[in-house]
């Protein structure tokens, strides 16, 4: 894991940009989205719960040169422990149904990401082949992209879409200048989770969210926190609103209810 320390030495922001791999199907996908990441200049793979084995023969020959990022890949049991240490986090979806969104093409969100990357460690969220990412998997997301594609055929191959989002993550990275602004620090992953996770209980609590589907609500209220890029601080300071919440609803009088 790249430290908080270490990332503002960075000369390049895509050293510091992840592309994570939530439970891929086939291991020639694996090795073909290592070879996209080279060409691109990004490094780092993550492979979460993956169902073949990422260094078949087959992985190996899909990867060609780019054998070296399918090698050094981390692997992890589950979307939480891989996301440790992230401070900014995109997801990748075609699909566009209820309780999902607003979503922003790579061509958009690639020139924030690659300003995140200057002083953050990024990662890109890619789902399996077949279904993509739950809801679930997309909740700890501050973006949400889908790659525009023609209405005759609109999904993508995993590899051909890791391909399309890293050439963009390439092309802002060109035009990055060291000189622009720094963005201020971002929260980590855990922390936020933490946030999200006080916030529900404190809802159900006092009775905003409604306890048979408290995400439809919670949902809605991620996307608003995540585009507010919070950082250490701001969590704290919600956290002890919450808190002092908490302690009125458990101490007022019961008349004034």
């Amino acid at each position: 894991m790249i430290s908080v320390s270490s990332v503002a030495k960075l000369n390049n922001p895509l050293d510091n940009i992840a592309i994570v791999l939530i439970r891929p199907q086939f291991a020639g996908n694996m090795g073909a989205v290592s070879r996209a990441m080279k060409n691109m200049g990004l490094s780092r793979l993550i492979l979460v719960s993956p169902v073949q084995d990422h260094l078949s023969e087959e992985a190996r020959m899909m990867a060609t040169s780019a054998r070296d990022i399918l090698e050094k890949a981390e692997i992890y049991p589950a979307p939480e422990k891989a996301l440790r240490g992230f401070r900014w986090i995109a997801g990748t979806s075609s699909r566009k149904g209820r309780n999902r969104g607003p979503f922003i093409t790579p061509r958009e969100i690639c020139p924030e990401i690659i300003a995140h990357a200057r002083t953050i460690p990024v990662a890109i969220l890619f789902g399996p082949e077949d279904k993509g990412l739950t809801n679930e998997e997309l909740a700890p997301c501050h973006a949400l992209i889908t790659l525009p594609t023609h209405s005759s055929l609109r999904s993508l191959n995993l590899a051909q879409a890791v391909m399309l989002l890293c050439y963009e993550l390439y092309l802002a990275s060109l035009s990055h200048s060291p000189g622009k602004p720094v963005l201020p620090q971002l929260a980590e992953f855990q922390k936020i989770e933490g946030m999200y996770a006080h916030l529900e209980e404190l809802l159900l609590r006092i009775g905003f969210l409604d306890p048979k589907n408290p995400k439809r609500i919670m949902h809605t209220l991620r996307r608003i926190f995540g585009r507010a890029n919070l950082s250490d601080r701001d969590v704290a300071v919600l956290r002890g609103i919450f808190r002092q919440l908490e302690w009125f609803a458990t101490h007022r009088d019961p008349q004034d209810r």
